[in-house]
């Protein structure tokens, strides 16, 4: 028979490693991940390295794969969360989910980052690099705060790590002049890493920031399959994922401005007789 001690330790274990149903929707966030970081390897750094003919048609396709694999990773990354919380979550969920976001939104948008300087132009590889790390170490801060930052409900302490990757790709897409395009990537790390408030995607706001990826995956594919102003439309919601970005923190400055004014005129009312 066992002994006593090794019931009690079986009966004691507070970790079950049964997966629920939002831990495999984390999992298929950082599959997909792994997988846009495969495609940029493949079809754009490979080909560019040993000077294949096709190499410009497979890049553009091979792009436009690894960014929807990133868009797919947030959609698994904005219904793990809503799953989770209507459904049963297991003690693994939180870590899990910072995992695969490491990947996901961290590791693939640098690696783009890094692999869009190697083939622009050899000279910018190193400052590439540069901002690829500061791209990977600011959703490395920004993941490792929210464990152990509590803000305010409804609210996130920094741009969240999946709208910040698709931002950096969004940048590395519109074709800007190689120190824009670095600027750029420096301002929205440094946004990531920031204090300023972002809304949480819920409700209404889930609704739109899906449809929003949707349309994203619409035109990525008008890129890559070279239709008519694919280019073009292309350009043109990258750029309203850039606007979008930089209007964010103009829109909760200002609610900050309103809530302190709001507070100074109750401190007022307060004092009169």
């Amino acid at each position: 028979m066992p002994d006593a001690d090794e019931v009690d330790d079986e009966e004691e274990m507070p970790l079950s490693l049964r997966l629920s149903i939002a831990d495999t929707l984390t999992l298929g966030n950082a599959t997909c991940g792994f997988m846009a970081v495969y495609f940029t390897t493949t079809g754009i750094l490979i080909p560019h390295l040993t000077g294949s003919q096709d190499a410009s048609g497979m890049a553009r396709h091979s792009a436009a794969t690894a960014v929807i694999l990133m868009l797919c990773a947030a959609v698994f990354d904005l219904f793990d969360g809503l799953v989770a919380r209507k459904l049963r979550s297991s003690p693994m969920g939180a870590e899990l989910d910072n995992l695969s976001d490491l990947i996901s939104f961290g590791l693939a948008p640098a690696y783009f980052v890094l692999v869009y300087g190697m083939v622009a132009d050899d000279a910018h590889q190193r400052v590439a690099a540069v901002g690829a790390i500061v791209v990977l170490l600011a959703v490395v801060l920004r993941l490792a705060r929210f464990s152990c930052v509590t803000v305010p409900n409804g609210m996130f302490q920094g741009m969240p790590s999946p709208f910040g990757a698709l931002t950096v790709v969004s940048i590395v897409l519109l074709e800007l002049p190689f120190v824009a395009t670095l600027l750029a990537i420096l301002g929205t790390a440094w946004l990531m890493v920031s204090r300023v408030e972002y809304p949480k995607p819920r409700g209404r706001l889930a609704v739109a920031m899906l449809s929003w990826i949707v349309v994203s995956m619409g035109l990525l594919a008008a890129w890559a399959f070279d239709a008519p102003s694919g280019q073009l439309l292309l350009q043109t919601g990258c750029a309203l994922q850039l606007v979008t970005g930089a209007v964010i923190p103009l829109f909760a400055t200002a609610r900050r401005v309103n809530n302190f004014r709001d507070n100074r005129r109750e401190a007022r009312a307060a004092q009169l007789p």
